[in-house]
């Protein structure tokens, strides 16, 4: 079940919005490791899974 603030924090603008920050600071490798540069793609592959995993928790 999920809320309306969280249907605001998940949606693709948003989302969208955080990716190009993230991008624009050339943020560091967080504790996965992750580069900027994996972000994208990583995004690409797994973001609706793992968005659809918040929703249902």
């Amino acid at each position: 079940m999920s809320t309306p603030l969280m249907e605001k924090i998940l949606s693709k603008e948003n989302l969208e919005i955080a990716r190009k920050a993230v991008i624009a600071n050339k943020g560091s490798a967080g504790v996965d490791g992750m580069s900027v540069d994996e972000l994208t793609a990583f995004i690409e592959e797994h973001g609706e899974e793992i968005t659809e995993r918040i929703r249902m928790r």
